[in-house]
């Protein structure tokens, strides 16, 4: 390098002022040579920038794409409350939404962590390099995606609860339909051709003992007929019950009622009219047979009373608490206690038959007179049914006691579930206001709280085991149809929203002391200025939720900034306002506060100085040609800028040159 400044030298001695000269070409020189690598690092780091930004956009997009394509596709399925399931759809439906709840859910909710942290990241990564904030395509700005999952939490509350209660609906509705049927059958089997005796003229041919046995038959008749009464009104009532339960199957069941109780009309018309006749042969009235009488009278309500409690012990158990099952075992106790005088009427009614028989032997009569008269029921029906009645006693003592134990179990779990939820649930707020202690800063090194927040985010991870236990505790609950427990002051619900709550303040605060970091390094600024605007922030952060236009004036004017009164000052604010609220959220977070703190003041990258750096590389011209991006910047970097850069249309430039000044702008511009 100055060959001529060499020669001169090796042929001549200089003089002081030649050297001072010489001196003077070779600092100008090397000046230019550091000129040249500033200018080319300041490209290099704005481009590098760029393109780490570009990419952070193009994964927001992505990422928000697929958490809102996933969210409106269960919010359908969660909003749908439609009754006419059956039940095994109603039981596949609450299974599949515990594995939304299991599997679906919490990866999404990672998703929209990560998504929040990555927004927040890009924009303080945009307002530290001085670029536009970005702004999400419509639909997918934070605070859509936030109304999304909102949304899609609300159509969740209830949805459970809905769920089971449309099971226990339909199970009831089955056990209604199936106890009307019962009733339905009994009641036919004691109805079946009694119309057509009341219809039968046969009195007209019988002589006057027949006659009077047929009077006697049917008071007979009306008594059990009377008790029948009850048993009809319970087919009724139970057939209304099921209309306002909305049993799907409900044609067959009133069609079935209305012939019982067409039936049962007709039954008494004809029962009145059937009486009146025979109640005009007085001939009748001589030739009763008490003992006939007696055991009619007896046997129709005993038999009543038989059937209706074959019906009871064989009735299903179907109880939720400790009270309906403590009931049960009550009214069994009872029912026993009634035995012993059930016991004698069976005697008396069997001692009446045993008369009946010693008198028609004794007195050789026609065997034909055993039949009684007054009624079709016979004794060994009632020694049968009785029978029935003894072995059911054990058997239903062993269903109420096998369904007692449950219901001991069912408390059981209620206990458990409330001393690990009572533990869990003061840990998570405690770790929650550990959390929320820490975010409001003061407590040392940003990097030392990073970690604090870091270590109590593993410990958080490691006890995730105890929230899963309590999952399968509130499942197996759930199993047992157990939705009530007033032991615990926390509900598997809550619980689960104060755990998603403690692990999205982690992540935020992480993310906001790692902005804030970035931000120091970046600005120079120390961490006892930080701490100073935190302490402002949070005195008028009253809500946790970030400053509105009002409070962000009042912490202004604290830190000293000044906003005078007046329309002056309205516009300053409204200026501030588009640097640290460019999405119009309405609220201002503690990084944006931070960052218009410290940015007026700090060396940032201008859109100016990317020209005159570019300008250097090009040695002054107003183009820049590819031998020089390529010679000066790295290979990717200098592609990169060939990619973006358009032809330069200045006249005179070579092929291959290219317009810096309108890209710089361009990196710069919305």
């Amino acid at each position: 390098m100055f060959p001529c400044l060499t020669s001169d030298l090796a042929n001549s001695q200089p003089d002081e002022k030649a050297v001072m000269t010489y001196v003077s070409c070779y600092y100008h020189y090397f000046s230019g040579m550091r000129k040249a690598e500033t200018a080319a690092n300041r490209i290099c780091r704005v481009l590098k920038v760029n393109q780490e930004n570009e990419k952070m956009m193009e994964d927001y997009e992505n990422l928000a794409s697929d958490l809102l394509a996933w969210i409106n596709r269960w919010m359908p399925w969660l909003a749908n409350r439609s009754t006419d399931d059956t039940l095994r759809q109603a039981q596949q439906k609450l299974e599949d939404y515990r594995n939304y709840r299991r599997s679906e859910k919490p990866p999404r909710i990672e998703d929209k962590g990560r998504l929040e942290t990555l927004f927040n990241t890009l924009q303080t990564r945009l307002r530290l390099s001085n670029r536009p904030a970005f702004c999400p395509r419509d639909g997918h700005l934070v605070k859509d995606i936030n109304a999304a999952w909102a949304g899609l939490e609300d159509s969740e509350k209830g949805f459970e609860e809905w769920l089971l209660s449309e099971i226990m609906r339909l199970e009831r509705l089955e056990h209604l339909a199936e106890k009307f049927r019962r009733k339905c059958a009994l009641h036919e089997e004691w109805a079946h051709g009694k119309e057509d005796a009341l219809r039968s003229n046969d009195w007209r041919s019988c002589g006057l003992y027949k006659i009077k046995a047929l009077r006697k038959r049917h008071e007979a008749f009306e008594s059990d007929l009377g008790a029948h009464q009850d048993r009809v009104e319970q087919i009724a009532a139970i057939a209304r019950e099921l209309n306002n339960l909305r049993y799907p199957d409900i044609g067959p069941i009133n069609a079935r009622c209305q012939a019982i109780c067409s039936q049962w009309d007709r039954l008494g018309q004809l029962s009145s009219k059937r009486r009146e006749t025979l109640e005009d042969a007085e001939r009748i009235a001589e030739r009763l047979d008490s003992l006939y009488l007696d055991f009619a009278k007896r046997a129709a309500p005993f038999n009543n009373w038989l059937d209706g409690a074959r019906e009871d012990l064989a009735d299903l158990v179907i109880v939720h608490e400790m009270r309906e099952i403590e009931e049960l075992v009550s009214a069994h106790d009872q029912f026993k206690s009634t035995l012993g005088d059930a016991d004698r009427e069976f005697s008396s009614i069997n001692q009446i038959e045993h008369e009946v028989e010693h008198l028609v032997t004794s007195h050789g009569l026609d065997r034909e007179l055993l039949r009684n008269p007054y009624t079709d029921l016979s004794a060994s029906d009632i020694r049968r049914k009785w029978g029935e009645v003894q072995s059911s006693v054990p058997r239903r003592d062993s269903q109420l006691q096998s369904e007692l134990k449950r219901q001991q179990n069912n408390e059981r779990l209620r206990t458990i579930f409330a001393e690990k939820a009572n533990q869990v649930g003061p840990w998570l707020e405690r770790e929650l206001e550990q959390v929320l202690a820490i975010g409001l800063g003061g407590r040392g090194r940003l990097e030392d709280a990073i970690q604090q927040l870091r270590s109590i985010q593993r410990n958080v991870l490691g006890y995730k085991s105890n929230l899963d236990e309590l999952e399968r505790i509130h499942q197996e609950m759930q199993e047992n149809f157990v939705f009530e427990n007033r032991k615990s002051r926390y509900s598997m619900e809550s619980l689960r929203v104060g755990w998603e709550t403690l692990l999205t303040s982690i992540n935020k605060t992480i993310n906001e002391f790692e902005n804030q970091v970035l931000l120091r390094d970046s600005k120079g600024i120390s961490e006892e200025q930080i701490a100073e605007f935190r302490a402002s922030f949070s005195h008028f952060d009253k809500e946790r939720a970030g400053l509105d236009p009002e409070q962000l004036r009042a912490c202004l004017i604290s830190v000293g900034y000044t906003i005078r009164p007046g329309r002056e000052g309205d516009a300053e604010l409204h200026r501030v306002l588009a640097h640290v609220d460019p999405n119009r959220m309405g609220r201002v977070p503690f990084e944006a506060f931070l960052d218009f703190m410290t940015k007026e003041n700090s060396d940032q990258d201008t859109v100016e100085q990317m020209i005159d750096s570019f300008r250097i590389l090009a040695s002054g011209k107003t183009f820049i040609t590819a031998e020089e991006l390529e010679r000066e910047l790295p290979r990717d970097q200098a592609a990169y800028c060939m990619a973006r850069m358009a032809p330069s249309r200045e006249p005179g430039a070579p092929p291959r040159s290219f317009d810096y000044v309108t890209f710089s702008r361009s990196l710069y511009s919305q």
